[in-house]
């Protein structure tokens, strides 16, 4: 009977190397396979031109009973009286590849957005206070594959983005502006900074923005988003930009994507270097140890709600601009971590008290630098 037992556990670690195996091969074509629509893109019509006036179109907002985004966990409180403005962008939540966009009334979905935003949009409630608009975001597998049915996807949903964007700004009044997205909203970030921001008068009110969980490479991308790379910590009017991986990192599935594409200076993505900001010390110099982590979300098992944990994560900027973040720490990843050890989910969680120090550090120098032209500008009257 002990040889018999032997004998099975044999069988399954040879089964389970071989499943490693084979996943580590083919697993990007099987998530292609799983998450694609099969059907057409489906065309539809502009929303109406007061849509984002009304209060059911955004998944926070500052009025809102039950704000996801004024979340946070214990020995932090979201600011009383905010000083600035944020416009957040929720990443993908919408899984289902019976469409190539989410119905806006998709409860699953919109379930699913408001715990992104509770852990990310989150870490920005002590500096402003944050709009997050739903949006008819592409699906998962809209970014799994280069068929033209993605991109009119991705198009319709960034329609959404702008029209969002212009009730935010209404709303915003004359406070200074912090941008932030992650995954698709993330890239939808980019094209707003590129098409309704980059040389226009708003660009002088933006502290910073965080395109994080998606590339910007500085050659091809950066020279149209009319902000400069953040490379100091108290640096303003400017980009940070992470994609966290654990050791060992095989960033292929994001970057053969990326890979294929232009930048908005029409130059092609291929081979460029990205930015990468270390988001414990806001700069993309030097790596930083885990004692440099202010805290990081661990989750409960169904992920309704984190504590945060100090010193437990490490960063540092590798290649053409991947955050490697050492071995995968405990209580964080499981069933969520991407193919070649993608902590994608986790980006913002991961830093999450370092996101919200580095918000209200580059807020800081922005009042003080708006208050130093304001003083001159009196003294020279």
């Amino acid at each position: 009977m002990a040889r018999k037992f032997l004998y099975i556990v044999a069988v399954l670690i040879v089964l389970a190397l071989a499943a490693t195996f084979a996943y580590r091969i083919w697993g990007a074509e099987l998530l292609r396979q799983a998450m694609v629509p099969g059907a057409r893109f489906e065309s539809q019509a502009a929303l109406p031109a007061d849509s984002y006036a009304r209060a059911e179109m955004w998944l926070a907002r500052p009025d809102q009973p039950g704000n996801p985004a004024l979340w946070t966990p214990e020995g932090y409180a979201a600011a009383k009286e905010p000083v600035a403005a944020v416009f957040f962008i929720h990443p993908t939540s919408y899984l289902n590849r019976a469409h190539w966009n989410a119905p806006l009334d998709d409860k699953e979905a919109n379930d699913r957005a408001a715990l992104f935003l509770r852990g990310q949009a989150s870490a920005f409630n002590g500096a402003g206070a944050v709009w997050a608009p739903r949006y008819r975001q592409a699906t998962f597998g809209a970014f799994l594959t280069s068929k033209d049915d993605a991109q009119k996807a991705l198009d319709l949903a960034y329609r959404d983005i702008s029209a969002a964007f212009d009730q935010f700004l209404k709303e915003a009044g004359d406070r200074p502006i912090l941008l932030g997205g992650h995954s698709q909203g993330a890239l939808h970030l980019t094209r707003l900074l590129h098409e309704r921001v980059a040389g226009k008068p708003v660009a002088k009110r933006v502290v910073a923005a965080y395109v994080v969980g998606w590339p910007v490479s500085k050659t091809a991308d950066l020279p149209r988003l009319g902000l400069a790379e953040c490379v100091r910590a108290d640096q303003t009017g400017c980009i940070l930009s992470w994609q966290s991986f654990a050791e060992p990192a095989d960033p292929s599935l994001l970057l053969d994507t990326f890979d294929a594409t232009a930048g908005f200076t029409g130059a092609p993505r291929a081979g460029t270097p990205m930015i990468c900001t270390n988001p414990i010390t806001g700069t993309p110099g030097a790596g930083a140890e885990a004692g440099a982590n202010l805290g990081s979300l661990v989750p409960s098992a169904d992920f309704s709600t984190a504590a945060l944990q100090k010193g437990v994560v490490a960063a540092r900027c590798e290649g053409r601009g991947v955050l490697m973040i050492g071995n995968p720490p405990e209580g964080l990843g499981g069933q969520y971590v991407l193919p070649g050890n993608n902590y994608h989910v986790f980006d913002y969680s991961l830093f999450w008290a370092n996101v919200r120090a580095d918000a209200e550090r580059r807020l800081a120098a922005y009042r003080k630098q708006r208050l130093s032209r304001l003083f001159g500008l009196s003294r020279a009257g």
